[in-house]
C-alpha cells in the first residue's frame, strides 16, 4: 500500500488562504477581514462534522438557540446534525483552521459558482439543508 507525504499548512505572511487535501479530509488556514460577518444562512449537515481552531482573533458562531464567542485558542466541533453559521467576531481580523469532510469542501467550492436561487438544491444534494 503507497502512503502519501504529509500535508503541512505553515503560518504565511502576510495571512493567506492555504488548503491541505486528502483523500477524505481537507484543512484550511483561512484569515477574515476585520467586519463581523457570517459565511452562509444558518444550515445543517445531517451527516458531517465540521471543527474550527481559532489561531487569532475571534469568530462568532450561531446556533439556532444560541450563540458562542470562540476566542484564539478555542476549537469548536459542530456534530452532524446541529444547525450553525459562523464568521468573524468583528474585533479585528481573524484566523481559523477549519477541519471538514472533502465532501463539504466540494460543497463549499460549488456554492460560489452557481446563482444563490440555486444554494437550497445544492446543499440538498449534499445532505445539508439551508434553514434559513
Amino acid at each position: 500500500m503507497d502512503h502519501a507525504e504529509p500535508l503541512v499548512i505553515v503560518p504565511a505572511s502576510p495571512p493567506a488562504f492555504q488548503v491541505a487535501s486528502g483523500s477524505s479530509l481537507v484543512l484550511a488556514d483561512c484569515p477574515t477581514g476585520e467586519d463581523a460577518d457570517e459565511v452562509a444562512p444558518l444550515h445543517v449537515h445531517h451527516n458531517d462534522d465540521e471543527a474550527w481552531h481559532v489561531v487569532s482573533g475571534a469568530l462568532r458562531f450561531r446556533f439556532s438557540d444560541r450563540e458562542l464567542i470562540a476566542e484564539a485558542g478555542s476549537t469548536v466541533l459542530v456534530p452532524a446534525g446541529v444547525p450553525h453559521t459562523f464568521g468573524n467576531a468583528g474585533r479585528g481580523p481573524s484566523r481559523f483552521i477549519i477541519v471538514l469532510p472533502s465532501r463539504l469542501d466540494e460543497l463549499i467550492g460549488k456554492l460560489g459558482h452557481v446563482d444563490p436561487s440555486e444554494h437550497p438544491a445544492l446543499y440538498r444534494q449534499y445532505d445539508s439543508e439551508l434553514l434559513e
